[in-house]
């Protein structure tokens, strides 16, 4: 896509930001122009969300300026640490996880907030018309008088770009805005986020999917260390030179070699866990994952996953059905008890589920070890040792910025995730659940967890790998299976599917071409 030569409408100068000796921005200048999408990467500590929180008045930045259209073809200075002054000046933001009350209507989510308290009615009839308006538009079509809590997520993520387009916003901010959806609902993303800088919305991207950023933004900028170190149009680059920008070198590319696999490691045979508020549970459930090889679980969340995981992890047992790892069948389902038969767990939230934060390395890396031989004597935990074995991991997987002593919470995401992949794969597991393991990483830091999972597969390994990304799925895993309303289909060979046929199985729909040669038939998979 070709940059659009219009007035600027933001303008972020000399932008510096620190917390005590850490410096998140240094010097940043940015340019936003109106009906542009600018795409803005970079790893995982890079200062990406320091910026936008700046921008937004979250943070107020110690050095330089931002200016901001006054609606003609001028600018003007925003007030710092204000999100009110943002949003007047025409600034929304929409964030990765969606802020929607689900007990309220599509139009009251839209308008909540929009309205001074001292207005005793809401003036619906005049945001009905208006949103008609904006939806025409926009292409974002939803049912106003929809509760919210029966949409898709596709749906759900409408209802907040509407949210902002509703206070007439001139700037959009979408942070990673198709983490959650099928690969036909983020086409249709793209397709109105063009519609929108078609109409004068200037859009600024935030992703770590160069695909998407190479399929819809005009331009690029690229931060690393705080630090803007590149700017350019999208169509003068390519995927490799933005992935070699973002993390100061080449990313090295992990392969799969095809493999035989080996023995059964786990077997759900019509497993079934009940459905809880808030969260899907599974029905039937057929699966096996043998050793040496890694079977990806793809699916939009809530549609299952979070109880798969517990049955695999021994947090839950199953209300029907039957589990069997290593060919015995499962009688007590705990999580020690899983440790002491060699299951390893990378959870799906790497901060609430997988470390404690005010703990040490050491003491994180002995928290799920702690009551196994040679950890302890006398009741005590053996320090010493503890923390050796803590230096070796931090040496082996290049956890940056950490000593044994270290606070986990002072770490970054990516570093925190090799912590937690030494916790697991030291200890030479025969199966393996990894939930969602690069959620949120940038390209090196994927690369790494993937060429991990890949070595503990090729070390007969059984790994279970439930995630949100295709192209992870498809590239590490040697059978893909699909979650739909906590229903699984047949986990077939990754050389059989392709992106399309996996999204449709996601959204529900039939795989299979109907009579005439289209699509799909939209029925819904078993």
């Amino acid at each position: 896509m070709t940059a659009p030569a219009s007035p600027t409408v933001l303008e972020l100068s000399g932008i510096t930001k620190r917390f005590g000796r850490i410096v998140a921005n240094e010097d940043v200048d940015l340019a936003l122009r109106r009906g542009e999408i600018l795409a803005l990467l970079g790893e995982n500590g890079a200062g990406k969300t320091t910026l936008m929180s700046i921008l937004f008045g979250h943070y107020v930045a110690d050095a330089g300026h931002v200016r901001v259209t006054d609606g003609a073809d001028g600018l003007r200075e925003l007030a710092p640490g204000s999100p009110q002054a943002a949003l007047t000046a025409g600034i929304g933001m929409v964030h990765q996880h969606f802020t929607l009350a689900d007990n309220l209507s599509v139009l009251d989510n839209i308008i909540l907030g929009s309205e001074p308290l001292w207005r005793f009615r809401q003036r619906k009839r005049q945001a009905r018309a208006k949103l008609a308006e904006q939806m025409q538009r926009s292409g974002l079509a939803v049912d106003l008088d929809a509760k919210t809590g029966a949409l898709s997520v596709g749906e759900r993520q409408r209802i907040e770009i509407l949210k902002v387009l509703y206070r007439d916003v001139r700037v959009l901010i979408l942070d990673e805005p198709t983490a959650v959806l099928t690969p036909q609902e983020a086409d249709g993303l793209f397709s109105v986020l063009r519609r929108l800088a078609d109409d004068g919305l200037a859009v600024i991207f935030i992703s770590h999917k160069l695909d998407e950023v190479m399929a819809v933004s005009h331009r690029v900028a690229v931060l690393r260390a705080g630090r803007k170190v590149f700017e350019a149009r999208t169509s003068e680059v390519d995927k490799p030179t933005l992935s070699a920008r973002m993390v100061g070198g080449a990313v090295p590319e992990s392969r799969r070699q095809p493999r035989a696999a080996g023995s059964v490691v786990l077997e759900l045979s019509g497993a079934g866990v009940a459905s809880t508020e808030g969260r899907t549970g599974l029905h039937d459930v057929d699966l096996t994952v043998h050793a040496g090889e890694i079977v990806g679980i793809a699916g939009v969340s809530g549609n299952g996953q979070a109880a798969l995981s517990a049955l695999v992890a021994g947090l839950a047992a199953p209300d029907h059905g039957v589990m069997k790892l290593y060919g015995e069948a499962v009688t007590r389902h705990s999580p020690s008890r899983f440790i002491g038969q060699r299951v390893g767990r990378i959870p799906e939230d790497r901060h609430r589920q997988g470390v404690v934060g005010t703990m040490s390395v050491w003491e994180n890396l002995a928290i799920e070890t702690a009551r196994q031989p040679g950890s302890s004597a006398l009741g005590f935990l053996r320090r010493r040792r503890l923390t050796g074995e803590a230096g070796g991991i931090i040496k082996r997987y290049d956890v940056r910025g950490a000593t044994p002593d270290t606070e986990v919470r002072l770490l970054s995401g990516g570093n925190t995730q090799k912590l937690i992949l030494g916790r697991v794969l030291e200890r030479a597991p025969k199966l393996i659940l990894a939930n969602q393991p690069t959620r949120g990483l940038d390209v090196g830091a994927v690369a790494y967890v993937h060429e991990r999972l890949l070595a503990a597969r090729d070390d007969d390994a059984a790994i279970l790998l439930i995630s949100e990304d295709l192209e992870e799925l498809m590239a590490v895993s040697d059978r893909i299976a699909v979650l739909f309303h906590g229903r699984l289909t047949e986990a077939q060979p990754v050389e059989s599917l392709d992106i399309r046929t996996i999204g449709l199985l996601m959204a529900g729909q039939s795989a299979e071409p109907d009579h005439a040669g289209g699509a799909g038939d939209g029925t819904r998979a078993a």
